[in-house]
């Protein structure tokens, strides 16, 4: 399948964050955007808050300027955060006294949270959802319609 660069690289980055533990809803540096602007944490600067979709007046003045932060608009950027926080069962954006999931960095939850990003990414770029495995269970009269080459060694 093809993909775009900034498609690719953000699935490597959040493919290691999540298998190193280097994922954390709550952290701006090692949130879903975190991770996919390189572990820094400036992003906040486009929002008014985590998780929030309105642009700051910095984030509105990148928007108008075109600019891109490792491919992405600043209202991509706070789109995949939102998508983030959401799947992963916060209320956003976020406050102290918003709902969040008791266990933030399970492997679960951040699995929730990762499937939603990555489905999102692929929107952006008019690619199927890499994590759609549903062809895998097709079937025609009663056999299957793709098959899974194994290797036993």
């Amino acid at each position: 399948m093809k993909t775009t660069t900034r498609l690719e690289q953000a699935l490597i980055k959040l493919y290691n964050a999540y298998h190193h533990n280097l994922l954390n809803p709550e952290d701006c540096k090692a949130c879903a955007v975190g991770n996919i602007l390189d572990n820094h944490d400036s992003w906040k600067h486009l929002t008014e808050g985590h998780g929030s979709l309105k642009l700051s007046y910095v984030g509105r003045v990148h928007e108008n300027l075109g600019r891109k932060f490792n491919g992405y608009s600043p209202s991509e950027i706070l789109q995949i955060e939102k998508v983030f926080l959401d799947a992963c069962g916060f209320s956003t954006p976020l406050c102290h006294y918003n709902k969040r999931p008791i266990n933030p960095t399970s492997k679960d939850v951040l699995f929730d949270g990762l499937s939603a990003v990555i489905e999102l990414l692929c929107k952006f770029d008019n690619i199927k959802n890499v994590m759609d495995f549903s062809k895998l269970f097709e079937q025609e009269n009663g056999e299957p319609v793709y098959h899974l080459e194994t290797f036993l060694g």
